[in-house]
């Protein structure tokens, strides 16, 4: 919104320069966005936001400029001298929609001589764009942007009955505005009408047949309250926009309409030479009240802040933009809310206008100080949060942890909705189901009808996109909570699901496999200080043989999850795990033994078992042996076929000895590992 400079400083003796000015009202909110050099004056183009549409005329700007800068403001003061008769004796005003128009003032002034305006106001107009019209109409514009209140003349001996009358179109009810065009109105356009037809479209723009000609000599002022939204409503309906409009659509100034109309008709017994009749009509809706009120606590204003915010600014400030303060201890206060803000402060917009029994917001007081205090002075920093929200909480940084992890094994994380539909929610695995799932009552779509109870179903369909779009390799996780059922807790879960072939073409590209996830899983437990047992398992729409279940080793009885290969119709095959995240918990720091400076002896083992027996099994029996000098061992091969009895494996172990103190002798392995060897053909050897 372009404003003069020159018009603004009229009101308030700041001091200050230009680009001052415009600084220290971008610092307040109210962003200068350019300046523009117009014929000795200088028009601020102005970001006033929809919230501020006092700040949308010069007296409401040089307000702010007097706070920012301290120094008084210079309000008009209009005074005119009036006639013995009474404006209540001459027009009569109507309400017949106290909602859509909740307050109407009307002066009158006699005797007026229509013609060109004097060049202070022709100056004033033209520096802002206005092309000036007549003195009467010019005056009406001036005030406007002045005050920010709209203002219509009419003229009085052309409106039937000397009545007005606020009330709604009848439909199919016709008006020629002021710019010539014929327009058909709906019951959505509130009017302005006399005894007998519409003459104007209420805080839109007037009609053709009352408007101000060099014939007219006696002159009905209209300073009046709009509803916002009937307002917006009409002047979309007629797809027709106004200076007038613009303000009424954002929230004029309730309190203004008398003030208004007395300075219109003080500047037209001054420019066109009327007299003023006597006081005003003053029509209200009584059952609507504008007060608004709130309480500020200066200690709680610094804490919202963040900086020390001293009592004597906090009054100047609010004083200074027409708040009212009445204190209630060293550091608190009452406040009332002017009524140019109302709409600004207005604590719920759904309510109708006026309509206010609880106090305004806390933070809005807040805003005011912080934005006249400067966020520039605010000092940086990060909020601190509790709960599980909190940054240093240990369920963040456990998610944190988890992602950094995967992604070093080359995962990337997806993030799904916690919904899915019902069908594919009973097809994949679960790590819990309790009961029927939890069904939305008002789901996004057929897709999204329950939350899930497995992180799967999404992160597979997250896969097959991929695919379909040529994706030559798959490797996804997500962290998120999994809902078992309406009487469970959630469940904090981590899924992964891969395959296909990562790398580019030059690489040494290998397909990945079930033993590619086992080891990132393993790797992931180790990250936490745990160890993972997998124990072979018959698990839904994973395939036979490849399926097992997750424990923990020193849990032995808790299950955590699950792995194998999808039953998937794709390029590839996938391999997906899904496990409680809760598991990591117990997790301690991974112990990271120093190697020993001597070397170490290597020695294989080639144990025949039982094809039921697990690799976990043996794995666990090993550790429980505790073997001396053992330092670490691994599956090195399993083999069925030739030469393997039906029913059995061959199971390859390599194991690794090493003491910290000395080399050990050929001799003393030896005799360690027949000891190990022993106790694992006895626990595990094929007996036919």
């Amino acid at each position: 919104m372009e404003l003069s400079f020159n018009w603004l400083s009229q009101y308030v003796d700041h001091g200050a320069t230009l680009a001052e000015v415009a600084e220290r009202l971008t610092a307040a909110g109210l962003a200068v966005e350019a300046i523009e050099e117009r014929d000795g004056d200088y028009l601020l183009d102005v970001d006033v936001t929809t919230n501020r549409p006092d700040c949308m005329n010069h007296l409401g700007l040089a307000r702010e400029v007097a706070v920012v800068f301290d120094k008084p403001l210079d309000v008009p003061d209009a005074h005119p001298e009036e006639l013995a008769k009474r404006t209540e004796d001459e027009v009569t005003v109507t309400l017949e929609d106290p909602v859509g128009s909740p307050r109407y003032v009307a002066r009158l002034v006699e005797g007026v001589e229509v013609g060109p305006s004097p060049d202070w106001l022709v100056e004033r107009l033209e520096s802002i764009g206005q092309r000036p019209i007549n003195n009467i109409v010019d005056i009406t514009n001036f005030v406007l942007w002045e005050t920010g209140q709209p203002i219509h003349a009419f003229d009085f001996d052309k409106l039937r009955g000397r009545a007005i009358v606020v009330r709604r179109a009848q439909g199919g009810e016709l008006l020629v505005t002021l710019d010539g065009e014929r327009r058909e109105l709906g019951p959505q356009v509130l009017v302005i009408a006399d005894a007998e037809r519409a003459v104007a479209l209420a805080g839109i723009m007037g009609g053709l047949e009352t408007e101000v000609t060099e014939s007219t000599k006696n002159v009905l002022i209209e300073s009046a309250h709009f509803d916002p939204r009937v307002i917006r409503a009409g002047a979309k309906s007629l797809d027709l926009h106004t200076d007038a409009s613009h303000r009424f659509e954002r929230g004029a100034d309730p309190g203004a309409c008398l003030d208004a109309a007395t300075r219109v008709a003080a500047l037209v017994a001054e420019v066109a030479g009327g007299r003023v009749v006597g006081g005003a009509v003053d029509e209200s809706n009584e059952s609507l009240d504008w007060r608004l009120e709130g309480e500020l606590d200066l200690a709680r204003l610094d804490r919202f802040a963040g900086a020390g915010i001293g009592a004597e600014s906090v009054e100047r400030w609010f004083a200074g933009l027409g708040f009212e303060l009445e204190r209630r201890g060293e550091e608190r206060w009452a406040v009332s809310v002017p009524s140019w803000r109302y709409y600004d402060f207005k604590p719920d917009p759904g309510d109708a206008p006026g309509r206010s029994s609880r106090p305004v917001y806390e933070a809005d007081l807040f805003e005011e100080a912080i934005r006249l205090y400067g966020m520039d002075k605010i000092p940086s920093g990060l909020p601190t949060l509790a709960g599980p929200d909190a940054g240093s909480s240990e369920g963040h940084e456990r998610r944190e942890q988890i992602r950094r992890q995967l992604a070093a094994c080359g995962y990337t994380e997806a993030i799904n909705y916690a919904f899915q539909d019902a069908d594919s929610e009973v097809v994949y695995p679960a790590l819990e189901r309790q009961g029927d799932p939890i069904r939305l009552a008002n789901p996004l779509s057929e897709l999204y009808t329950v939350m899930r109870r497995s992180l799967l179903p999404n992160l597979v369909a997250s896969a097959r996109f991929n695919l379909q779009r040529g994706a030559g390799a798959i490797r996804l996780f997500e962290i998120g909570h999994i809902f078992p059922g309406a009487e469970s807790p959630e469940v904090e879960a981590v899924a992964l699901i891969g395959g296909g072939s990562p790398g580019m073409p030059w690489d040494r590209k290998s397909e990945l496999d079930l033993f590619d996830l086992k080891g990132v899983l393993d790797a992931l437990a180790w990250h936490f200080g745990v160890r993972l047992e997998y124990r072979p398992a018959e698990i839904p729409k994973l395939i036979s043989g490849t399926a097992a279940e997750l424990y923990l080793e020193d849990a032995p009885d808790e299950r955590l999850g699950y792995l194998g290969q999808l039953e998937e119709d794709s390029a590839f095959p996938l391999f997906a795990a899904e496990l409680k995240a809760s598991f990591f918990d117990r997790a301690g720091v991974p112990q990271v033994r120093t190697p020993s400076r001597f070397p170490g002896i290597e020695a294989d083992l080639t144990l025949t078992h039982s094809g039921e027996t697990s690799w976990s099994e043996i794995e666990s029996a090993i550790a429980a042996a505790a073997t001396p000098d053992l330092v670490t061992y691994g599956l090195k091969d399993r083999y069925r076929g030739k030469g393997v009895p039906e029913g059995a494996v061959n199971t390859t172990i390599y194991f690794v000895y090493n003491a910290d103190e000395r080399t050990l002798t050929q001799e003393e392995v030896n005799e360690r590992h027949q000891d190990l060897v022993r106790d694992l053909e006895n626990q595990f050897g094929w007996r036919g």
